[in-house]
């Protein structure tokens, strides 16, 4: 299997471009919550959670060179918390932060793009509910746009077959975000609402 990295290398520059401008659009559109200091601490905290969390514990997958991890946890965590523009900062820099962490840095745009979805979705169904079929809805709706991501991009790239060698990793990724994140998030929502508060 070709190095990911030197696959991309041609395409990087428009991806990460397209990714940016999107990132930029979404942050201007949500320009005055930044204005907070306390919203920018808590994203650029929580990224850095999510980027340590997906380095910790990596598997690679032969068929494709991705890798199983558990950042997704953090990144449903932060954006069940924290609402969406934590969970789209946190999901997308802090996941592709972890890519580069772990020593798969040609997966860093893609991830960018696709977990910084999956902490928007998951942050504007769960945002401000304790409600554990709320979050666990959000979860799970999070993890499907994380699946069909990297199966879309991995298709492309390698061919379907190679990329359903991944799901298997993908859907254990996803369901333990859903129930770790859930269970996390519902715990410090109810012992300590306050924490919605901060942003």
């Amino acid at each position: 299997m070709a190095d990911l990295t030197g696959m991309l290398k041609p395409y990087v520059p428009y991806v990460l471009g397209g990714a940016i401008i999107v990132y930029l659009a979404y942050l201007w559109a949500n320009r005055k919550k930044f204005r907070s200091a306390n919203v920018m601490a808590i994203s650029a905290m929580m990224a850095a959670v999510v980027g340590v969390t997906t380095a910790f514990v990596t598997v690679t997958i032969p068929a494709t060179g991705g890798y199983l991890n558990f950042g997704d946890t953090m990144v449903m965590f932060a954006a069940m918390v924290f609402g969406p523009v934590v969970g789209v900062f946190a999901g997308g820099v802090g996941s592709a932060l972890g890519d580069v962490l772990a020593g798969y840095p040609g997966w860093a745009p893609i991830t960018l793009v696709v977990k910084g979805l999956e902490g928007l979705a998951v942050g504007y169904l769960a945002n401000r509910s304790d409600n554990v079929s709320t979050l666990a809805i959000a979860g799970i709706v999070g993890g499907i746009i994380m699946i069909s991501g990297y199966f879309l991009f991995e298709a492309y790239m390698f061919g379907v077959v190679a990329a359903y060698q991944e799901v298997p990793a993908n859907i254990v990724q996803a369901v333990t975000g859903v129930l770790a994140g859930t269970g996390l998030a519902q715990a410090i929502k109810k012992r300590y609402p306050e924490v919605e508060d901060l942003i």
